[in-house]
């Protein structure tokens, strides 16, 4: 049986959803809001973890390629004092693949490969149990009606309202995000600091991440408790305004670290949303949620990682009984909340420690969590 699917949202969790079920042979739209694959940056990279990401792009049949394309040396991690001390210097071995690193834009092409994705189709409202299936409408005017409608258009999906009243709540923490590109070259000096991977520094309240990416081009994130409008009385596109903000913010840091962020080029501010550890909802025949749309937690490195296996499985679940759609969606939402919760509370409690009045705290996150 062919069912009429829909995904709304061209991000990890969809196209890997789509790309699963495009494998066993069953076609499904994907409708995307941003008019074409470059109309933004694609944003920084993303470690896939053998049992979540890499286990999705596996089901995907895309495993091989991916291994090709990622950086396990990105993989190495230097944690640093405010005075610059190294307090911890951690490289991959040889063979070391548990969470090698690839850039977003490079995991998009490689999903999207042969898929129907609908470029420009942003999505207004989704309506279920109309007597033809799921009403979408669309942000040009059209409607298109479904068998399901797969909603992973993130944090503030569209979809979302069909299912749920919950919406994000902020965590008190915020981020400023800038890069640095053909760092070996214009920047030597930090890009020895940074290494292969990444360096993150932890302070009272606050830290500074930056992290390679591919081609000489580096992320920088800075981390902080503040007030949701700590940025209205700064002109977010005065970058020399949010320049000097953060440099009284880290004031006191070492200057190599404090460097990342004289040399950064542009500043984007962003809130850290959830939302609650234990979101559930009613079930909806013909909708459904995934990632962020479905579990936002705060970025550890687990949210986009879930997103795909939540794609892959649902779509293996599809493809083995395509007879009871219903059935299949709903005892796959249980499993997915089931595993959303377990990693939503790891989370909550990592931003805890992670931008803590305690910097020791971090560290022994880090301790905690990374191979011997």
């Amino acid at each position: 049986m062919r069912h009429r699917i829909a995904v709304i949202g061209g991000g990890p969790a969809g196209l890997t959803f789509a790309r699963v079920m495009h494998r066993h042979d069953h076609p499904v739209t994907v409708f995307e809001r941003d008019p074409a694959p470059d109309a933004r940056p694609p944003g920084g990279t993303l470690d896939l973890h053998e049992g979540l990401g890499q286990r999705a792009l596996d089901k995907a049949g895309l495993l091989g390629e991916f291994q090709a394309l990622s950086r396990p040396e990105g993989q190495a991690m230097r944690i640093l004092d405010t005075d610059g001390t190294v307090l911890r210097d951690w490289r991959p071995g040889p063979d070391e693949r548990a969470n090698p690193e690839i850039d977003r834009g490079q995991l998009r092409d490689l999903l999207i490969g042969p898929l129907d994705v609908q470029w420009g189709r942003g999505v207004t409202e989704v309506v279920p149990g109309t007597p033809d299936g799921v009403l979408v409408h669309f942000a040009d005017g059209r409607q298109e009606r479904f068998d399901l409608v797969v909603g992973t258009d993130g944090a503030w999906s569209r979809v979302r309202p069909a299912l749920s009243p919950v919406t994000p709540h902020y965590t008190g923490v915020t981020s400023v995000e800038t890069s640095l590109d053909d760092v070996d070259t214009r920047h030597p000096g930090l890009a020895r600091l940074i290494g292969d991977g990444s360096v993150a520094v932890y302070g009272v309240n606050r830290s500074l991440t930056a992290q390679r990416n591919s081609g000489g081009h580096v992320k920088v994130y800075t981390k902080f408790r503040a007030p949701l409008d700590w940025q209205a009385s700064l002109d977010q596109a005065d970058a020399e305004a949010v320049r000097s903000s953060l440099l009284a913010l880290f004031d006191g840091w070492t200057a190599p670290v404090l460097d990342l962020l004289r040399h950064g080029t542009a500043f984007v501010h962003r809130p850290f949303y959830v939302l609650p550890v234990s979101h559930t909802w009613d079930h909806v025949p013909g909708v459904t949620l995934l990632g962020d749309a479905a579990h936002l937690m705060p970025p550890l490195g687990v949210g986009a990682n879930l997103a795909m296996l939540d794609g892959a499985e649902l779509a293996e679940s599809i493809a083995a009984a395509p007879g009871d759609l219903d059935e299949v969606v709903r005892v796959f939402e249980e499993q997915m909340w089931a595993r959303a919760g377990k990693w939503a509370k790891i989370t909550t409690a990592g931003l805890e420690r992670l931008v803590s009045p305690d910097p020791a705290e971090a560290l022994a996150l880090f301790d905690q969590v990374q191979p011997s």
